[in-house]
């Protein structure tokens, strides 16, 4: 799993990263958030890996939801695919985009990987084990580093979204005393938590399940947990849902696991 994981990323970073210095049009989805052929092109080579090395693993992806190609996957195990997350990231210029693949099982997060081809980094999670990796030119993995959250202290850092900056989000951080706070894109959110160069990662305002499920998955390995408002574990594989679409996530908590996610559980 680990193998497959690392070369689809890779490759889909390569490709993203030729696309990026040719320049991409950007077109705009029914929802009017933006696709760009780089999007297109590493979801293509993910999927072609996971369905050589996984063929009866369903596969949600985002750009196949988004024209309408929805497998089953009421078995409970499924990958989520955000081939290019960070899309506004990429499109500005900036280096915060990350390449997206999570292994769900019973509606949890058990493996996943995070690759952040413009910073030549990554994360990787399965059987329970978070790494960073450094990635070379010649796109191979060069150094790796086990990760973990770090312990709750009494100066708290946040990281939250650079492009969806919400006024829950900053009551959130009044509320708990927290003064320092990073804005950055994409799921390294989730990561800077694992490794422990950060504390919490609140997020108020809509996301999808492939946005979260990779970053989540380590996260999770790294001694650190991602709930709902009210304490209860975010979960995977949400379809039917009467408030929302399917695969949305609500309003929630990324922290080390020593947060206290009944105080934050107040702040709605």
């Amino acid at each position: 799993m680990r193998q497959v994981l690392e070369s689809a990323a890779l490759a889909a970073g390569s490709a993203i990263m030729a696309i990026h210095k040719a320049g991409a049009d950007v077109l705009y989805k029914a929802d009017q958030s933006p696709v760009t052929a780089a999007d297109e092109e590493a979801e293509r080579l993910i999927l072609a890996a996971l369905a050589q090395h996984f063929p009866d693993i369903p596969v949600i992806a985002e750009e196949a939801v988004a024209a309408g190609r929805v497998p089953d996957i009421s078995g409970g195990t499924f990958f989520l695919v955000d081939p290019l997350d960070g899309t506004k990231e990429f499109i500005a210029g900036r280096s915060e985009f990350t390449v997206n693949i999570a292994l769900i099982r019973d509606r949890a997060p058990v493996a996943g990987i995070v690759y952040a081809p413009a910073l030549s980094t990554g994360f990787i999670a399965d059987d329970a084990r978070a790494e960073r990796f450094e990635v070379t030119g010649k796109a191979t993995i060069a150094r790796r580093q086990t990760i973990g959250c770090r312990r709750r202290g009494n100066a708290l850092t946040a990281v939250a979204s650079r492009s969806h900056a919400t006024p829950e989000t900053a009551r959130f951080l009044d509320d708990h005393g927290i003064d320092a706070c990073t804005a950055i894109g994409s799921s390294l959110k989730f990561c800077l938590v694992a490794e422990g160069l950060a504390d919490v990662y609140p997020r108020f305002g809509r996301t999808m399940e492939w946005d979260t499920a990779a970053g989540d998955a380590v996260l999770r390995a790294a001694g650190g947990d991602t709930r709902t408002l009210d304490g209860a574990p975010l979960l995977y594989g949400k379809t039917r849902q009467a408030d929302d679409a399917d695969f949305a996530n609500p309003n929630f908590i990324a922290a080390s696991a020593d947060w206290s996610t009944a105080s934050a559980a107040t702040t709605k």
